[in-house]
């Protein structure tokens, strides 16, 4: 680092704010992963719930093993770095289906009909906040 880059981080606590902002986004991204993680897990071991569950939605149950495998592979292209935004991006996939599905039934709005979307903006934001790279590409820097 430079005397001027360093005066300039000094001045203007620009190193700071990108050293919260990246842990702020790790806690985030840990938080999803371990709550899509879970939910990948149940899906897999296809649990009474997620039966009653796949049935109500009108799911074969059988499939809900497949759907979780999908889910985990997402997940862990999401938490590799070299591979966290092809993850985000499938991520977004499988919580849209998710939303669709809830929509078939009428799920009531803001409590479960909203939620894949709750988790998907959960999911980017902890992106965001982690990789400096994704802030560069919204931002318009190469």
């Amino acid at each position: 680092m430079t005397t001027t880059s360093a005066a300039h981080t000094a001045v203007t606590g620009t190193s700071s704010r990108t050293t919260t902002a990246t842990r702020v986004g790790q806690v985030v991204t840990v938080l999803v992963t371990a709550f899509l993680a879970f939910d990948a897990v149940i899906h897999i071991l296809n649990i009474e719930p997620v039966v009653e569950g796949a049935r109500k939605l009108g799911f074969d149950p059988d499939v809900m093993p497949y759907i979780g495998v999908l889910e985990l592979v997402c997940l862990v292209l999401y938490a590799v770095r070299p591979t966290s935004a092809m993850g985000a991006v499938l991520l977004t996939g499988y919580l849209g289906g998710a939303f669709c599905a809830q929509l078939r039934i009428d799920a009531p709005l803001w409590s479960t009909l909203l939620f894949p979307v709750y988790v998907g903006v959960l999911v980017w934001a902890g992106l965001y906040l982690r990789d400096q790279r994704v802030r560069d590409l919204v931002a318009g820097r190469r």
